[in-house]
């Protein structure tokens, strides 16, 4: 299989599609002032190509912030792309055509992957999708794009989740997820007066979330939302810790980028060296990988404000590029199989 990238940092879709011939599937990466006018063109364009889009920045080699990019697979692929609707609510009421979809794929863990745009709502319809990609081990990278719409098959939503399908005929796939943070001395908290749909944290260990993590950092309310870039929270789930960004202050409570609940255990984390990891990760694929035909990935808007500030954005995409064909989405949020994760990258990789 064969991955396009095709970019135009000033909206121009033509510019981006030049040369992109037969595509078996299309993921479109726009504005928010452009966005369903891209859409409607690009079905014109291409019309019955199966394609999913959303609001956001991207990039292969160079980051297209207010542009809109395009990225294609062609050439030994076989795909389905969908939508969920209401995912807010009641998004499992729409499964029967992720179902059909992946019958229709007839894919396997080693040859398939489940790439998902996400308007919002994450960690309910992470599970509700997880729910039939885990019979056949399929595995599941996607994010959630600006603004809260997304784009399926030349259709723009609200609340949903756009989805593809993506087999590849000619080799196998496998997908990563990257951590650059670890936990911070033994700092254990049970997060309570929490909020599940304004995201709220308002106690840990029974005082202010706001002044425990104060007190911990020794930072004043204005500096805590440059601060998370180096110290997040971390969910502790099994073996597993989920990345937790803090959006915004709200009194003596914190407002998070993903739901945290009464009961949770959290613990703090640092920044670790983040350059040193990334090169671990490139050396991870290639021992897995004797021959890559392409690379999609996604990275935390935070990951790219962190790597930027740090004049290390460039270097990261030089370097991810030296695996082959890399191109992905600047995300609000990135997804792992069932897991909604912040400041994290989530990739898949194609043979």
């Amino acid at each position: 299989m064969k991955q396009f990238f095709g970019k135009s940092q000033n909206g121009n879709l033509r510019e981006a599609v030049k040369g992109l011939q037969n595509p078996q599937l299309i993921i479109l990466l726009s504005n928010g002032d452009q966005f369903e006018e891209h859409v409607k063109e690009l079905e014109r364009l291409f019309p019955h190509v199966p394609s999913i889009g959303c609001i956001g920045m991207s990039y292969d080699t160079k980051v297209v912030e207010k542009g809109v990019s395009v990225v294609a697979f062609w050439d030994g692929v076989t795909a389905a792309a969908n939508v969920l609707e209401r995912v807010s609510t009641t998004p499992v009421k729409y499964i029967e055509r992720l179902q059909r979809d992946v019958s229709k794929v007839n894919g396997t863990q080693k040859d398939t992957i489940c790439i998902d745009l996400c308007s919002g709502n994450d960690a309910c319809v992470l599970t509700t999708i997880y729910s039939v990609l885990k019979h056949k081990n399929i595995s599941l990278v996607g994010g959630t794009g600006d603004g809260g719409r997304v784009s399926a098959n030349g259709k723009v939503y609200n609340d949903a989740v756009a989805y593809a399908l993506v087999k590849n005929d000619g080799g196998k796939i496998k997908a990563y997820k990257e951590n650059i943070y670890h936990p911070m001395g033994k700092y254990r908290f049970i997060a309570s007066g929490t909020d599940k749909e304004n995201y709220l944290l308002g106690e840990l260990n029974g005082k202010s979330a706001k002044r425990v993590y104060q007190d911990i950092l020794h930072v004043t309310e204005e500096q805590i939302l440059t601060q998370t870039f180096k110290n997040p929270f971390g969910r502790v789930h099994g073996n597993e810790i989920c990345i937790i960004s803090i959006k915004e202050v709200k009194g003596d409570a914190l407002a998070c980028f993903r739901q945290v609940n009464d009961s949770d255990v959290l613990i703090m984390l640092e920044l670790g060296d983040y350059k040193a990891i990334v090169r671990n990760t490139i050396q991870t694929i290639r021992k897995d990988f004797t021959k890559i035909s392409a690379v999609f990935s996604v990275n935390c808007l935070f990951r790219y404000l962190l790597f930027t500030d740090n004049q290390y954005m460039d270097d990261y995409l030089r370097d991810m590029s030296t695996l082959g064909n890399h191109a992905g989405l600047v995300g609000y949020g990135e997804h792992y199989n069932n897991r909604f994760v912040n400041q994290s990258m989530t990739c898949v990789v194609f043979e």
